[in-house]
């Protein structure tokens, strides 16, 4: 069996056995026990128990980096038992074994954290979060990027490059993640997770665990890159040493490719809002410029479909309004994947159209206007703001459009106005009144909660509602076809030469550009 092979197997078995979800106290060469109770929508109750005969510290060696060097267990046990319990399966995993992480030495093992600020040796934890990896002679991802080696482009580039630019790129990361903080928090989600009462209130212990979750996900992600970066380099050192061509091939194509996944995980680490990760709706509403701004608003909200395809989106049209000749007045689309919202923020504004015009037979050029709003929509169900059915005014229409037998016939179409904020939504694709129903209620508890959102954090110009100056004074992108071609966005001076391509969807280097320049401005605020 290969080395690479021998380690991830090993590295397979021990996280099999170790690497949970949940965190526990333990001192170094203890035997413990572990049981986590878990329904479909998380963990219930924890129980964990150490041997006081293995408290001590002197009790496991010292290994040349000044921790302990906890031995790992002959025989592990992991077992998992169904629970009887009101109809809903759950399942009980019990595990049994010693501590396996190299924990760093302390005159006072049994110490624990009062303050959450203040890591110790001893407390409750994640250890993907507790461990350094390096390569097989001691290097890290912080040692490769203090070393300064040079990046170059990627077809000169050797290994050393490659593993400079990634790692490059997972100190951005981190730093974008505010890592710190992120395992401080996490040290602290897993203590309120950890507490018996804490499905008293099952919506607090809700939030805690899918926050819980978010976190522990990010941070066993920038780990995972981290390990696989340092694996190929160990892989390459190998190969060097058993004059093996073939398998260094390979682990150099294994980090290019690396280093191109890692521009996507920059960009994912930027998307830690609150609301980051949710689905969202995304809306166009044609400007000033009338058959031409309508045509232009079909032409974005196409755009935006393609886009939500090539991320792998799930794509719904709810409402739709077209023009008297061509194009839409305005559409409504709901895009369904995680962090919809966080890229398609970036898209909020009024994006202009210069072109010839196919409508004008004297073929002059024309300018046209398309506003796109984003409204999150909760992950968890949650609202901000409670309706009640005597503030809502609900009208009924037949559908207009082509549709099938059943579409036109009946009125199945509704519009549902918020009385005490003008707001409004409509739904008429749907088959049947009260799916159109639901779909305009969801629509309208969204821009309410947005409403509210911006209300507070005082930002009511980010509203839909406020993008009635469709005009050149709040343009944030402008696509010239004619006299020359070009995308450009205004607010970064990003730009391509290719407008067809970003309007078959390739929005992803204005996405980034755009988060990069915000976050840069968060940081020089601060």
């Amino acid at each position: 069996m290969s080395f690479l092979a021998c380690r991830k197997s090993f590295g397979i078995y021990i996280n099999s056995i170790y690497n949970r979800r949940t965190s526990f106290l333990f001192s170094p060469g203890s035997p413990i026990s572990h049981t986590t109770t878990e329904t479909p929508s998380g963990p219930i109750r924890f129980s964990h128990s150490v041997s006081e005969n293995h408290i001590s510290p002197s009790r496991s060696p010292i290994n040349r980096h000044g921790s302990h060097q906890i031995p790992l267990p002959s025989t592990p046990s992991v077992s998992e038992k169904p629970i009887s319990t009101s109809g809903s399966p759950i399942f009980r995993r019990e595990f049994s074994g010693f501590c396996s992480r190299a924990i760093p030495s302390s005159k006072n093992p049994c110490q624990f954290h009062q303050n959450p600020s203040i890591l110790t040796p001893f407390q409750y934890f994640c250890t993907e979060a507790a461990v350094q990896h390096s390569t097989a002679d001691g290097l890290t991802v912080e040692g490769i990027v203090t070393s300064n080696w040079p990046i170059l482009d990627e077809t000169e580039s050797d290994w050393k490059s490659h593993a400079a630019a990634i790692a490059q790129s997972i100190h951005l990361i981190k730093k974008r993640l505010k890592w710190k903080k992120l395992v401080v928090r996490l040290d602290l989600l897993s203590m309120q997770l950890n507490k018996p009462d804490i499905w008293d209130d099952p919506v607090h212990a809700g939030k805690i665990s899918r926050e819980h979750g978010s976190l522990m996900g990010k941070m066993k992600a920038v780990r995972a890159f981290e390990r696989e970066l340092l694996e190929h380099i160990d892989m390459i050192n190998l190969a060097r040493e058993e004059n093996d061509p073939e398998m260094e091939s390979e682990s150099l194509k294994a980090l290019l490719r690396m280093r191109r996944n890692s521009k996507e995980k920059e960009l994912q680490a930027m998307l830690s809002g609150e609301q980051d990760s949710c689905s969202c709706y995304i809306e166009v509403q044609a400007g000033a410029g009338g058959t031409e701004s309508m045509d232009w608003a079909a032409m974005v909200m196409q755009m935006y479909k393609m886009w939500a395809q090539r991320r792998g989106y799930k794509v719904t049209v709810v409402d739709e309004m077209s023009g008297e000749i061509a194009g839409i007045k305005r559409a409504t689309i709901k895009v369904d994947g995680e962090y919809a919202f966080g890229y398609a923020k970036a898209e909020v504004g009024v994006h202009r159209l210069v072109r010839i015009s196919p409508f004008d037979s004297n073929k002059r050029r024309h300018t046209s206007f398309a506003a796109v709003a984003v409204i999150p929509i909760s992950g968890d169900g949650s609202t901000h703001v409670q309706i009640s059915d005597s503030d809502l005014r609900i009208e009924r229409f037949r559908a207009g459009g082509a549709g099938g037998q059943h579409v036109n016939t009946t009125e199945s179409a509704v519009r549902i106005v918020h009385i005490p904020t003008g707001i409004s939504a409509t739904c008429q694709n749907e088959r049947s009144q009260h799916q159109n129903k639901a779909s305009a209620m969801a629509v309208l508890q969204s821009r309410v909660d947005q409403l509210e959102m911006a209300r507070q954090a005082q930002m009511n110009a980010q509203h839909t509602q406020s993008l009635t100056d469709i005009t050149w004074g709040s343009q944030i992108r402008s696509y010239v076809l004619h006299p020359y071609r070009m995308v450009k966005d205004l607010r970064t001076s990003y730009e391509v030469s290719d407008p067809d391509s970003v309007l078959e969807g390739d929005l992803d280097g204005f996405i980034l550009s755009y988060l990069s320049a915000s976050l840069d401005k968060d940081e020089d605020g601060r």
